[in-house]
């Protein structure tokens, strides 16, 4: 793998955010590990207060993380982060991703929409054309 990069997303709820986006890109939520998080908390290294339980499992309250199937374990490997803030979004997200299907983007546009993104409005620019969408937390990504 030539390049490795970490594109973190500020959010309100990370673990949710991390599930819609492994579905929406063919990823995988990285997995935790519930044995360290509380050999963590028995060393004082973490309170309880820094976990939470998602989908049945201890976790850390405040990030989860996505990568390709095959790069789970690597280091380096592409990843995002689904960061905690306590502050709402207020203003458009002045970096977005621009994401290429490689499918008709009509039906993504449809799929997404069905699990909770918005349709925000559709560009051209000469011959390439996209969809703005805003993914179940308001940020705003492209389709193409």
């Amino acid at each position: 793998m030539d390049l490795s990069i970490q594109i973190t997303l500020d959010c309100a709820q990370p673990h949710a955010q991390a599930v819609w986006w492994a579905q929406t890109l063919g990823w995988v939520v990285e997995p935790g590990d519930p044995e360290f998080i509380k050999k963590m908390i028995a060393e004082g290294q973490a309170t309880e207060a820094d976990t939470t339980v998602f989908a049945g499992e201890l976790v850390w309250k405040t990030g989860a993380a996505i990568c390709p199937k095959d790069q789970v374990g690597l280091i380096p490997r592409q990843r995002m982060l689904f960061q905690w803030v306590p502050e709402p979004k207020t203003v458009k997200n002045r970096m977005h991703l621009d994401w290429h299907t490689g499918r008709d983007k009509i039906e993504v546009r449809a799929e997404l929409v069905a699990r909770g993104a918005r349709f925000l409005y559709e560009e051209a620019q000469g011959p390439f054309d996209w969809f703005t969408m805003a993914d179940p937390e308001d940020n705003e990504f492209c389709i193409s």
